[in-house]
């Protein structure tokens, strides 16, 4: 079984991160959403509500790919939770050079502590590539339409938490 692991902090998650989700099921059996428990990051959302948003907005992903996806909520290295779920495949968008360049050191990282573990870039779609969780995030903030970059139910959501 190909077992590919999408981390992030998704928060929240965004019609781009849905994007690379289901096109990266077209490469293996099983993605795990690694959801990053970061609370230096300071999330708008706890652990819990991301990890129900992602659950909600993948179940019918799931169904129509026939691919499984589950989600993991780790708090270890980015590479020990690969190892954890049985992952040979670590995932990663790219929207831009700039990720590029943090990406690459990052598998550097990660194949100097196991060179057993892939890691394949999907790019984001061109409508999808500007979307970033915390521009959404100060969008809401400030009354903007959140509408084009993640779902309605993740948009109402947003409103909810910033009383918008």
């Amino acid at each position: 079984m190909r077992i590919g692991l999408y981390p992030g902090t998704f928060d929240p998650i965004t019609l781009g991160h849905i994007d690379i989700i289901r096109r990266a099921t077209a490469l293996v059996d099983r993605l795990v959403i690694g959801v990053a428990i970061n609370g230096d990051k300071g999330p708008l959302f706890n652990l819990e509500e991301r990890v129900a948003m992602i659950e909600a907005e993948c179940a019918q992903l799931s169904e129509q790919t026939g691919t499984e996806i589950v989600v993991h909520p780790f708090e270890n290295l980015l590479i020990d939770c690969a190892r954890d779920v049985g992952a040979q495949v670590i995932v990663r968008g790219l929207r831009a050079v700039a990720d590029f360049e943090y990406e690459f050191q990052m598998v550097g990282m990660n194949r100097a502590l196991d060179d057993s573990i892939e890691t394949v870039f999907l790019m984001a779609e061109a409508r999808h590539q500007a979307i970033a969780s915390k521009l959404v995030k100060e969008i809401a903030r400030l009354g903007g339409d959140t509408s084009k970059f993640v779902t309605s139910k993740v948009d109402q959501k947003l409103r909810e938490r910033l009383g918008v």
